[in-house]
């Protein structure tokens, strides 16, 4: 899934000649902290809460106003998750999408990542995880996928984590099966260590649980 895929509709830009007023209406009438600042359609920046409220003064018209995020955008054709990264680098509620010209062309809003990367992540099926703990240089995809599939199962979708100081690997799966301990025994035999695991009474309905609280959070 590329950036252009998850533009939203419904975030309007601002002109340079709005007014800090305006921009505060629109923050609170689309729920973010940060909108895009577009002049015909070229993207000058993003203007935040924040750099209004250092200016002391909601009279001024934007281009009056520092932005600090003036080179924050994403490329149409770049990957979701370099959306993430610059969401979480800058601690951004919008993120604009530009063309290989700088000209705007929408943005992305937290939400709509929250429920992609939901998706993505497979959070809706049911199923359980596995977290398996290994040495970086043993890691290999292929023998990990065959033995789940040996049992039956598929691998929905997973992801790596590398904790600080360690050579060590966190590998996160997220299986298409709820019964999963056939396929923790095969890890077992294999010399896989078991880090956690997690089956769909005892971890899905909290994963869901916090994922809707979350939503609603976006949404107030």
């Amino acid at each position: 899934m590329i950036a252009k895929d998850l533009i939203s509709g419904i975030v309007m830009p601002l002109k340079p000649s709005d007014t800090g007023l305006m921009a505060m209406h629109w923050f609170d009438e689309f729920r973010v902290s940060h909108l895009p600042v577009v002049s015909d359609t070229q993207f000058l920046g993003l203007i935040s809460e924040d750099d209004i409220y250092a200016a002391e003064s909601f009279e001024e018209p934007i281009w009056n106003y520092q932005l600090k995020l003036q080179n924050v955008s994403l490329l149409q054709s770049r990957h979701i998750y370099e959306a993430m990264k610059l969401f979480a680098d800058y601690k951004l509620t919008t993120l604009p999408v530009v063309d290989e010209k700088g000209s705007y062309l929408g943005v992305i809003t937290l939400i709509d990542m929250v429920e992609k990367m939901a998706v993505t992540a497979a959070v809706s099926n049911p199923g359980g995880i596995v977290v398996l703990e290994l040495n970086a240089n043993d890691f290999s995809m292929v023998e990990i996928a065959k033995i789940v599939e040996d049992n039956d199962a598929k691998i929905l979708s997973f992801y790596i984590s590398s904790p600080a100081d360690t050579t060590r690997l966190e590998l996160t799966l997220k299986l298409n099966r709820i019964d999963i301990q056939p396929v923790i025994q095969s890890f077992l035999r294999y010399d896989y260590t078991i880090k956690a695991s997690f089956f769909e009474s005892d971890y899905f309905d909290n994963l869901r649980e916090r994922y809707d609280l979350l939503m609603t959070y976006l949404n107030v």
